[in-house]
């Protein structure tokens, strides 16, 4: 993909002037730790005569072994690095680690000294060299220093990230936090970053994989500290108000954000056809558009037509009981997409947060949560992120049975789906799941901008489709009196489906839209409508103006009702490989008016939802409260049994 007309480029024969620098500091250096405190690990094991930097020897001569080369607390990353694992020759994997250091070493050592020429300091540094910098300039002086410091291990942790993504694999390794943060001067911050992460590699890196993890970690643990301390920092505007890309490795570097690699998921689950999914026809055809709205991201401007002339779902939840087809609506979906992004070779990423991810560990679900956000909304790849079985991942809050980490969860998805910093560009879209919404905390489920209700087969055609489906093809059991499949169209399924929602299904609801009906007859002006948002919101106090939100929302996606021609999916040329502004024009030809029966619906159908998950929470509250009375009563009896 082409760079942004607003990046520099950090050119490559400015960073290949640090190579030396770079190689030097992982051959070795004295650091004496202030803010952090040394473990107690194994010293390098290295042969006398051998110089710093070359490959670990093992003597067998006695007594060799064990004669220092260098002082105790001097820092040997090289070295260290080459000692994983015990064997005499380095491993591609020890190889690639000690490569992505020293570029990214360079590369932070090289956007430095950019970030130094840009802000003045490079003169401030020759002056102060030299004996005349000016006592009324020390101050800033002092602020560039720790504003260069906090550049250069930004970069560092970010390039390293970047460049070693390709290595990762299952394993991971927590580290804890960071504390060797230093911002007197680059060189001071630099060693101190790679006297941590020398102590970490000693502690973790028991072989290659954990290697890679433990740099791995560092470096994204790395740049959140320093992101962290960067936000409060004087004079790093220069820096957070440009961008960067470094060309050779497709690098951008945008502030304290980190930058990741554009890598696709390799999915390894069974697609689903669409006319594999029986039933669930809304839930179906929304998720059908919306594989294709996503495929209209451009690259380029990082933005989807779709986001900006609404109509995109960003969020969107599916309930229903077991068995109805949420996990098939999900193979369905990552289906579509893997093989539109095959065509367009497009990355592809899709990523499922479980109950595996929740952690004991304080903060770590957090973490977990956060790294699936940062993964799906990637602007470099088409994400499709989904939270199977939610209300078991995300905890309600004040609930007493929910975990730490359940709660932690919650609040970084909240944050996530409509936070103040939230940034929907139209690259990836979040799936949130349940069979039991009602235990889902209200403010979280309120933020899923669509609403699927998965109730899976309900006509006696469904039935027998699903039926022909399941059985296959080796059998001689004749269809009957049927038309196989004819209920499953799409358009007539779903217009059928939209219409059922020109009156309220759940009982509350229809005594509230029979009750403003009758009182002041049709809902067919802005005034009406907004009388009976008014009726709903007496009777179930929790439908605000995010409720009405979500509902404009979803009458911009029916304005948006229609499906992108298959013919452009399958010919990248005809519209995703146009630039933004005909794709624009071309999706903006195809936009539907919004009409009265359009928001009825959506009305009636999003609050359907909510009066559904309040009708169940109320039950399964009540159902609570009996065992409970139950419980205490069994009790009393049994106690007045012992007293006798």
């Amino acid at each position: 993909m082409s760079a942004l007309r607003d990046e520099m480029e950090l050119r490559e024969e400015a960073i290949r002037a640090h190579y030396a620098a770079a190689a030097a500091m992982l051959a070795g250096f004295d650091h004496a730790p202030r803010l952090a405190r040394a473990a107690e690990v194994a010293p390098v094991e290295r042969s006398a005569g051998i110089v710093t930097g070359a490959r670990r020897f093992r003597s067998t001569t006695p007594g060799l072994v064990t004669r220092p080369t260098a002082r105790p607390d001097g820092v040997q990353l090289a070295a260290r690095v080459q000692a994983v694992g015990g064997d005499d020759l380095p491993t591609p994997a020890q190889a690639a680690v000690l490569q992505a250091l020293r570029r990214a070493l360079a590369i932070a050592l090289a956007l430095g000294e950019a970030f130094a020429e840009a802000t003045g300091l490079r003169e401030l540094k020759q002056a102060n060299l030299e004996g005349r910098l000016p006592e009324v300039r020390r101050a800033e002086f002092g602020e560039l220093l720790a504003a260069e410091s906090l550049v250069v291990l930004s970069v560092f942790g970010n390039a390293t990230a970047f460049l070693l993504a390709p290595q990762a694999g299952e394993t991971t390794v927590e580290i804890g936090a960071v504390d060797e943060v230093l911002t007197d001067n680059p060189s001071l911050a630099l060693y101190g970053a790679l006297w941590e992460l020398d102590q970490d590699i000693a502690l973790h890196g028991t072989d290659d994989a954990r290697l890679v993890a433990t740099v791995l970690a560092y470096a994204e643990a790395l740049m959140e500290k320093v992101r962290a301390r960067g936000e409060g920092a004087a004079r790093t505007a220069a820096f957070t108000g440009a961008a960067w890309r470094i060309e050779a490795d497709d690098l951008p570097i945008a502030g304290f954000a980190p930058a990741r690699k554009a890598r696709g998921s390799t999915l390894v689950m069974q697609f689903k056809k669409p006319q594999e999914v029986v039933g669930n026809h809304i839930a179906k055809y929304q998720a059908m558009r919306l594989a294709k709205m996503l495929m209209a991201y451009d690259f380029e401007r990082k933005l989807n037509p779709f986001a900006e002339l609404g109509g995109f779902i960003f969020t969107f939840m599916g309930d229903g009981a077991p068995g109805t087809g949420k996990t098939t609506l999900i193979q369905m979906m990552a289906g579509l997409l893997n093989e539109y992004c095959k065509v367009a070779g497009y990355p592809f990423r899709y990523q499922n947060f479980g109950i595996d991810n929740i952690d004991s560990y304080q903060g770590k679900s957090g973490q977990n949560a956060k790294a699936f956000i940062q993964n799906v909304m990637d602007p470099a790849v088409i994400g499709f992120g989904t939270v199977d079985d939610i209300d078991q991942i995300a905890g309600k809050r004040g609930d007493r049975q929910s975990s730490a980490g359940q709660q932690e969860v919650t609040a970084v998805l909240m944050e996530a789906f409509a936070g103040a910093n939230t940034v929907v560009r139209g690259n990836c879209t979040f799936g949130m799941f349940s069979n039991f919404p009602e235990n889902v905390d209200d403010a979280l489920r309120q933020r899923a901008g669509a609403r699927f209700l998965v109730d899976g087969p309900q006509t006696r055609e469904d039935y027998i489709d699903i039926l022909a489906l399941l059985l296959g093809k080796k059998h001689d059991i004749p269809l009957g009196s049927h038309e196989l499949f004819a209920a499953q169209e799409i358009k007539r399924a779903v217009a059928n489906s939209f219409a059922a929602h020109n009156r309220p299904g759940e009982a509350g609801l229809a005594e509230v839209f029979d009750a403003v009906q009758e009182r002041i007859g049709p809902l067919d002006t802005l005034a009406k409508l907004g009388t009976y948002l008014k009726a709903i919101q007496e009777a179930d106090p929790r439908f605000t103006g995010r409720a009405i939100k979500n509902i404009t929302d979803a009458v911009k996606v029916r304005a948006m009702d229609f499906e992108l021609p298959d013919e452009w999916m399958e010919n990248p040329d005809l519209f995703l490989f146009k630039d933004y502004a005909t794709k624009t024009a071309m999706i903006a030809d195809l936009r539907r008016p919004v009409t009265v029966e359009m928001v009825v619906q959506e009305i009636n159908r999003y609050a359907d939802s909510e009066f559904r998950y309040a009708d169940k929470s109320d039950e399964v509250a009540i159902e609570g409260a009996v065992r409970d009375m139950r419980r205490m009563e069994e009790a009393k009896r049994r106690y007045g049994k012992l007293r006798k």
